[in-house]
């Protein structure tokens, strides 16, 4: 038997994590605008997580990239959180808020739960990867 059928080679674990998911801005408007977003996160960042905004919704034509603690985000899936740039709460069962204060303003951003549980569940998988090395 080879060397390489006996010890196959280890699959690399993943050094980023992205899901694409649909959000609702919240406004005064009763009619809701959906936007698409991307939750991202990096093994180098391990604590960190990403929520990209289309450049389409900046005056600058630029994605709006937000930073923030991965904690955070999860917490604020159970109770209020947060009392910086970033808070989080939940919303009913099957949705959170994320709200976004900046010079310019505080954007509201309403999710699914499940979407950002999801996402979540998978930041944690390349960290396991990489502690194990």
């Amino acid at each position: 038997m080879s060397a390489t059928a006996e010890n196959p080679p280890a699959t690399a674990a993943p050094t980023a994590v992205e899901e694409r998911v649909r959000a609702r801005v919240i406004t005064d408007d009763p009619l809701y605008r959906t936007i698409p977003v991307a939750l991202r996160f990096a093994v180098a960042e391990p604590l960190a997580v990403r929520i990209v905004f289309p450049a389409g919704l900046s005056p600058e034509g630029t994605d709006n990239e937000w930073v923030f603690p991965r904690a955070l985000l999860e917490a604020g899936l159970q109770s209020p959180t947060g009392t910086g740039d970033v808070r989080v709460w939940p919303c009913g069962r099957v949705q959170a808020v994320v709200e976004f204060h900046s010079p310019e303003g505080v954007a509201v951003v309403q999710f699914d739960i499940a979407a950002l549980r999801r996402f979540l569940r998978r930041t944690y998988a390349p960290v396991a990867a990489s502690a194990t090395r």
